[in-house]
């Protein structure tokens, strides 16, 4: 077997501006037109229409989409502060944060061992007569099972937010994700599918939590072009025509980029699959296309850091997976909050980490980090 060498990092996601994304930001110089403009106008339009919606909203980032659609909701609903909303105790803590800055309570629920998402089945414990919205995670690319969330959600009258700030591009039985709910939100931020340096995008089908939405993330102003007439508490939370130049590129070569992060996924899964003894690889259930944000693994035994660690030595660089339960923060504010009352996320915490299998990761780059797990298990690999 030839041995591969690789001198460089090989990362979690990456970026690297084509000649498309140059001739965009050229455009956008050349226009002196810095704010909102064509660009962003475009590019809205095209994230909605890929993903069946009829809105979006270009924010600063996917956490100020999700923020900006909650804070929309309790407008439009006249939701209570103190009222609560069901998030996953395994996501990036974005998704709860946003809760509590709109002075809203997140309700955590653990998640399903196989797909990693929030678990439908134990919604009805958690639900109480101030529960208001489900904040669904389409988790490292794989969207939830949306149907019994959906069930769920109309069963009690709550809204829903599909948090798909990992996952773009998906389909879960022949609908987009960012589509089911009342909003969808994603994020355009570095490792993710759309890079954009900074941003998230919001979309829905709603004309009026658009506007609100739109109106939130320019202070509150009032969108009759009343510069100085402020409708509600907004945020400065725009982006510029450089970030919109970038992602329209980008949306533009969107199937070429998925097409690759699937197919380095598979890649991995194939040859993995002589490790299924110590390691778990991600599951695809067949209702649903996975756009593998990132690659998943579990480990079976206790050797998570010592695996993590040996795959970072050798220039492959991972990253633990994202859980909001047993963050120091979150300690102080829910005293209450047991790791252990999750014992799916916390088994997931335990021995879960993910690699990248971004576009830009080459044929020798994979075939390397294929090489590096059977050594680190001391197995041939053909």
């Amino acid at each position: 077997m030839k041995e591969h060498v690789i001198n460089k990092k090989i990362r979690v996601g990456d970026i690297k501006l084509g000649e498309l994304e140059k001739k965009y930001l050229s455009q956008v110089i050349n226009s002196n037109q810095l704010s909102y403009g064509f660009f962003s106008k475009k590019f809205e339009e095209e994230i909605a229409r890929e993903h069946g919606c009829e809105y979006a909203v270009f924010s600063n980032s996917g956490t100020s989409a999700l923020l900006s659609a909650l804070l929309a909701l309790k407008e439009k609903y006249k939701w209570n502060d103190g009222d609560e909303v069901i998030v996953p105790a395994l996501t990036f803590i974005a998704t709860s944060n946003i809760v509590i800055q709109a002075n809203m309570v997140p309700v955590f629920v653990d998640a399903d061992e196989k797909t990693y998402n929030i678990n439908p089945s134990l919604f009805e414990e958690k639900i109480s007569n101030k529960t208001r919205c489900i904040i669904p995670v389409h988790m490292f690319g794989l969207p939830c099972d949306m149907d019994p969330i959906l069930e769920i959600a109309k069963k009690h009258n709550l809204r829903v937010i599909e948090d798909s700030c990992e996952t773009m591009f998906a389909v879960y039985k022949d609908k987009k994700v960012g589509s089911f709910g009342d909003f969808g939100c994603f994020s355009t931020y570095v490792a993710h599918y759309i890079v954009t340096g900074v941003g998230g995008l919001t979309i829905t089908h709603d004309a009026d939590l658009n506007n609100i939405v739109r109106s939130i993330i320019n202070h509150g102003r009032n969108l009759n072009n009343k510069w100085f007439s402020f409708d509600r508490m907004g945020y400065s939370f725009r982006c510029t025509e450089f970030e919109a130049s970038i992602g329209l590129a980008q949306v533009e070569q969107k199937d070429e980029i998925i097409k690759k992060r699937r197919d380095n996924a598979h890649f991995y899964k194939e040859k993995l699959a002589g490790l299924e003894k110590f390691i778990a690889l991600p599951f695809e259930p067949e209702d649903r296309t996975h756009s593998f944000m990132m690659f998943p693994i579990l480990v079976k035994g206790d050797e998570r850091n010592e695996l993590a660690a040996f795959l970072e030595k050798n220039n492959i660089e991972t990253r633990d997976m994202p859980t909001v339960v047993g963050q120091p923060y979150y300690r102080d504010i829910f005293p209450n909050m047991r790791v252990d009352d999750f014992p799916i996320t916390k088994n997931i915490m335990n021995k879960g980490f993910y690699i990248g299998t971004h576009q830009y990761i080459t044929e020798h780059e994979r075939e390397y980090i294929i090489n590096k797990f059977f050594e680190f298990y001391k197995i041939q690999h053909a």
